[in-house]
C-alpha cells in the first residue's frame, strides 16, 4: 500500500509541474497579446501598466491600467483596458479617481 501511494504521489507532482509550465507560457502569452494591444489601442507613447487583472472565465476578461503623463503640464492620464479573452479585442475608457 506504501508503495501505491508513493507511486500515486509520484505520478501527481509530475504530471502538476508538466501542466504547470505549459500554462505559465500560455499565461504569459496572453498576457503579452492584452498588454500590447491595450497599449497599442491607448495611443500612449510610454505608458506606466499594472500587472493584468484576471477576471474568472465567466466575464472572460483581463483589465490593464494605463497611466501616462503628458507634456510638460505633468497632466496625468489614467486609462482602463478591458481585453476580452475570447475574442482579442479590447476597450479602453479614462478614469479618475474618486476626489481628484
Amino acid at each position: 500500500m506504501l508503495k501505491t501511494t508513493f507511486a500515486a504521489t509520484v505520478a501527481v507532482v509530475a504530471l502538476t509541474q508538466v501542466a504547470s509550465a505549459s500554462s505559465d507560457s500560455a499565461w504569459n502569452a496572453l498576457f503579452a497579446k492584452a498588454n500590447g494591444t491595450c497599449i497599442g489601442q491607448s495611443r500612449m507613447v510610454s505608458p506606466e501598466a499594472t500587472a493584468p487583472v484576471v477576471f474568472d472565465d465567466a466575464a472572460g476578461k483581463i483589465a490593464i491600467l494605463l497611466r501616462e503623463k503628458i507634456g510638460k503640464s505633468k497632466k496625468v492620464v489614467n486609462l482602463i483596458c478591458l481585453y476580452d479573452k475570447k475574442s482579442g479585442k479590447a476597450s479602453i475608457a479614462e478614469y479618475q479617481w474618486l476626489g481628484q
